[in-house]
C-alpha cells in the first residue's frame, strides 16, 4: 500500500553552485563554458534553456577519488568536493585543453570509462567536481 502523504520526485528543476567568489565563478560558467545566462538584481544568474541533468546521483567520497585518484582517499592538498557536476561536451579532449590554457587545473584527463563515456574532471571555483563528458548512452537515448 502506497502512503498517501508520499512525495513523488519527477525531475531535477534546478542546480547549481552557491557562489562565494562571483568573479571566479562569472569567469568559468559564462566566459569559459560559453553558458548565457539572464542576470537578476544581487548578481543572481540563471538561465532556463540549458537542458536539465540526466542523472542525479549520490556519489560515495571514495568512489569519486578513486575516479580521480586511483585510490579511495581524496588528497588533503584538493579541497574536499560537496558535489558533483558533469557538462555534456562534443569534444572532451578539446574542451578540456581549453580549460587548462585558461588555467584550471585539471584532475583527470580525457579517461575513457567501463561504460563507454569519456570525462575529464576538475574542482570549480565553489569546490564542487565538475566535469567535461560525452556519453554515448545518454546520446543514444536522445535520439
Amino acid at each position: 500500500m502506497q502512503d498517501a502523504d508520499a512525495i513523488v520526485v519527477r525531475f531535477i528543476a534546478g542546480f547549481g553552485p552557491i557562489v562565494r567568489e562571483p568573479a571566479a565563478s562569472r569567469k568559468l560558467y559564462v566566459d569559459d563554458l560559453s553558458i548565457a545566462f539572464k542576470t537578476e538584481a544581487g548578481g543572481y544568474l540563471h538561465t532556463e534553456r540549458l537542458d536539465g541533468a540526466k542523472t542525479f546521483a549520490l556519489w560515495p567520497l571514495a568512489q569519486a577519488a578513486q575516479s580521480c585518484f586511483g585510490r579511495p582517499d581524496w588528497p588533503a592538498e584538493i579541497p574536499v568536493p560537496q558535489a558533483w557536476l558533469e557538462f555534456e561536451v562534443d569534444d572532451v579532449e578539446a574542451a578540456t585543453g581549453s580549460l587548462e590554457r585558461r588555467g584550471y587545473r585539471v584532475l583527470v584527463r580525457n579517461q575513457r570509462e567501463p561504460w563507454g563515456q569519456v570525462v575529464s574532471r576538475f574542482i570549480s571555483p565553489e569546490g564542487l567536481l565538475t566535469a567535461l563528458t560525452f556519453t554515448p548512452a545518454l546520446r543514444e537515448a536522445a535520439t
